[in-house]
């Protein structure tokens, strides 16, 4: 059998959709439209979606180049570790499901000593810089928020429209970077690690992320969901609220006074509406 590159199955239907039969085709036009179904659902709940046989569906993946619907399943998997959002029809109950476990799944495989060591790094460096890119940048600006808070001197790159350089040019051994990285990084990434490495790095990452694990002092990994055409970034968020309150709680009665002192700040300026009671 061929090796297939990740597209094949929506590549494979372009190329064979006329000589295919018409229940081929009647399951063509659903995986074409739920392409996450080879991932989602077994070669009888296809069937089923489709009003055809079990057999149909494998003669139809076979048709496409695939030894069996495993194949076809690990090459539709590559795509999705990617992070290339595939189509399908979500029931509200599995999107809260999915959720729920990527959260689960993210704290519960954390382990408590490491997050409360990164809190206490958080806490106790004299400047912190938190690097994002693309879907990462807002999480990183969230968490330089969140942060900025309770402690000084956290930094967050890049600026828009501003190369990184000349702001990581002088990152010593005891400067803490905090680096987002999730799948579908930009080319930059492995490049601002190999310059930031001399810095103390935390990687915040998905799964696929582990591979830079050697590269930095600590690697969180988010679970970002496979089985729903977009990932979610509920873990990631999820996690940095837990970093921002074990830090919080690290720095005691000197994150409440900051806390206190611009919470006046925001008087003075008029800036937050009164809540409506």
């Amino acid at each position: 059998m061929a090796q297939h590159t990740p597209d094949d199955i929506i590549k494979q239907i372009e190329l064979t959709y006329l000589s295919l039969s018409p229940s081929g085709k009647k399951i063509a036009h659903y995986l074409q439209q739920n392409p996450i179904a080879v991932l989602s659902q077994s070669t009888s709940q296809i069937a089923e979606s489709t009003g055809t046989s079990k057999a149909t569906v494998s003669r139809l993946f076979r048709q496409l180049g695939f030894a069996s619907h495993q194949e076809a399943k690990a090459a539709q998997s590559l795509v999705r570790q990617q992070g290339v959002p595939l189509g399908c029809a979500v029931e509200t109950t599995e999107q809260f499901r999915q959720e729920i476990a990527n959260v689960s799944g993210t704290l519960e495989g954390i382990d408590a000593r490491t997050l409360t060591t990164v809190a206490d790094l958080l806490a106790r460096a004299s400047k912190l810089t938190i690097i994002g890119y693309r879907n990462a940048y807002p999480l990183a600006l969230h968490f330089r928020q969140q942060l900025m808070q309770i402690r000084r001197s956290v930094s967050l790159l890049p600026q828009p429209g501003q190369t990184i350089g000349e702001d990581i040019v002088d990152l010593s051994q005891d400067d803490i970077v905090i680096l987002f990285g999730f799948r579908r990084r930009t080319r930059q990434f492995s490049f601002v690690l190999d310059a930031i490495k001399h810095a103390r790095v935390i990687l915040i990452t998905d799964p696929t992320g582990q591979a830079y694990k050697s590269d930095v002092e600590h690697c969180l990994v988010c679970q970002l969901g496979e089985t729903l055409p977009f990932d979610s970034y509920a873990a990631p968020m999820s996690l940095i609220s837990t970093l921002c309150n074990l830090t919080y709680e690290k720095l005691g009665d000197a994150a409440a006074k900051r806390v206190n002192t611009i919470t006046d700040t925001y008087v003075q300026l008029d800036e937050l509406a009164n809540p409506k009671l």
